[in-house]
């Protein structure tokens, strides 16, 4: 009898419990996806990884355009010595990262976030679009964007015309859903940058659209001109205020710089960041900088204890040149990098004024404003007398630790920080590039392709170049123009990179000696 009860007890439970069994059987700390939907967690979630990989690292980063703009050089002969650094490529993933960790992850966003009406979010991760391959066009020109997606067996690239204008349409529907949702919060906990506060996002989209309308400025002046213009009268506004900066978090990270410079001893100084930075008195040197650990190789200029190395330097031993500065002691503790700052906007402001663009102000005002807020940003102090400086002039450098003339040069640059109205336009833009070239230290991207369109700063040559056949010859006297287009792509899309190369214009190779569309090699006025 106690037999039979159990067992109808048994089958009560079982059915009770079936009928129930997901409600019962549920997790009670599961995430479920209408709570996902309600954090905006199931779009929002892609953010934080979207907006870290818009830099790149050590062969993205710091092998391509920190060296190129020669910000920091190698005191490592890797490959024996003939790698990036002297101009034979060795090492070119940036393209990998761009569509592998933002680009693809922002197209799911895009989906999702359209299919369920977020239409901010499907903005901002545009706009995330925009600021990743705008910089990843730089290193090689056309590149896939419009198509970007396709399963067809040959994906066509955008050209560097199409692309521009493809930014430039793209901001202004970024710009028109910013505008209509200034008190959005949805974005709030994803957005390490401004905490979600949509109009600081719309101040970066004119910012940004100044950038690259200054970009194209000698290419496709009228397009630049009037995008410029539509950047400066926007009632959004630019940032113009360092706490309206758009820094990217680390989000716990180390930064590259970091970890390169102080775990694996692979970067330190430039001879060229050495030549402007010692020879100006920029006292903004201390806060990128610690002084070189061997005091003989400053002694001609000891009161500025920073030694550099220079770009595509001979190298023999790696330890020769560690000695020399390596970057702040600081930048262990660092948080975030700045991507756009007030101090690059008001340099850009300083060319637009030089051009005659509507609205852009003074250039003397807006030269020292960059200046002065570049000085504040990195807490440095002297900025008065700095602006005042008319004699303090580029160095020539010496490298003490190799035989001879290896490795030294003569600056080619004797431009001094005071602004003169009197000035010519182009002595006038020198002086504005190199100023915005010193502010940039952390996002080199920018810097080289002004140093490409410009030829300000006038930086050395590298002392080793070892171009060939193989990926281009880079005369004696000229420097890198882009990155070839990555081997994945040669090989998997064939007819894709032909066609690309043909939207480079007559003559065009896949190499490093041809000039990007924004590289004219034409006058800058």
């Amino acid at each position: 009898m106690k037999k039979i009860i159990f067992l109808l007890m048994v089958a009560f439970f079982a059915n009770a419990c079936t009928d129930q069994f997901e409600e019962a059987n549920k997790n009670p700390f599961e995430i479920s996806d209408e709570s996902l939907q309600q954090d905006f967690n199931h779009i929002g979630a892609f953010y934080p990884s979207m907006l870290g990989n818009i830099f790149g690292h050590q062969i993205e980063e710091n092998l391509v355009a920190e060296s190129f703009a020669d910000y920091m050089a190698t005191p490592t002969p890797f490959v024996s010595g003939v790698n990036n650094t002297t101009y034979y490529i060795r090492w070119n993933t940036y393209w990998d990262r761009i569509y592998g960790s933002l680009m693809a992850p922002a197209r799911r966003v895009i989906q999702k976030a359209d299919e369920g009406g977020y239409t901010v979010f499907s903005s901002w991760a545009k706009l995330i679009q925009i600021l990743g391959v705008s910089r990843l066009t730089t290193y090689h020109g056309p590149v896939i964007y419009s198509n970007y997606g396709s399963t067809e067996s040959t994906i066509k690239y955008d050209s560097e015309a199409e692309l521009y204008n493809k930014f430039f349409t793209q901001l202004d529907e970024i710009q028109a859903v910013f505008a209509a949702n200034k008190t959005y919060a949805g974005m709030k906990k994803f957005d390490a940058s401004y905490g979600g506060d949509v109009t600081k996002w719309a101040k970066l989209v004119n910012s940004m659209r100044l950038r690259l309308a200054i970009r194209i400025s000698k290419v496709a002046p009228a397009l630049a001109k009037t995008q410029g213009e539509k950047a400066i009268s926007d009632p959004a506004g630019l940032i113009l205020t360092n706490g309206d900066n758009f820094t990217v978090s680390l989000y716990g990270g180390k930064l590259y710089l970091s970890v390169i410079c102080f775990e694996w001893g692979d970067t330190r100084m430039s001879a060229g960041m050495e030549s402007i930075m010692v020879g100006l008195k920029d006292n903004r040197v201390a806060k990128y900088f610690q002084p070189a650990t061997d005091a003989s190789v400053y002694s001609d200029h000891p009161e500025f204890p920073y030694k550099g190395i220079r770009n595509g330097a001979s190298l023999v031993a790696k330890d020769d040149h560690l000695s020399f500065s390596m970057i702040n002691e600081s930048f262990k503790s660092i948080t975030k990098r700045n991507y756009i700052s007030a101090s690059e906007v008001y340099f850009d402001l300083a060319e637009a004024s030089l051009r005659g663009w509507a609205g852009a102000g003074n250039a003397k005002s807006n030269y020292e404003n960059g200046i002065k807020l570049s000085f504040a940003d990195w807490g440095a102090g002297g900025v008065d007398a700095y602006l005042a400086d008319d004699t303090s002039k580029p160095l020539d450098y010496n490298d003490p630790k190799a035989a001879g003339s290896v490795n030294d040069f003569v600056s080619r640059s004797t431009v001094t920080v005071k602004w003169n109205d009197a000035d010519s336009n182009e002595l006038k833009l020198e002086k504005i590039i190199t100023q915005k070239w010193i502010a940039g230290f952390f996002n080199p991207n920018e810097p080289w392709a002004d140093f490409r369109r410009t030829g300000y700063p006038k930086l050395p040559n590298v002392y080793k170049n070892d171009s060939n056949a193989d990926w281009g010859v880079i005369p004696a006297n000229e420097w890198i123009k882009r990155m070839p287009f990555v081997n994945s792509e040669r090989t998997g899309n064939t007819a894709g990179v032909a066609d690309a190369v043909v939207k480079m214009g007559t003559g065009a190779k896949d190499d490093i000696a041809t000039r990007l569309w924004f590289d004219t090699g034409k006058a800058n006025f």
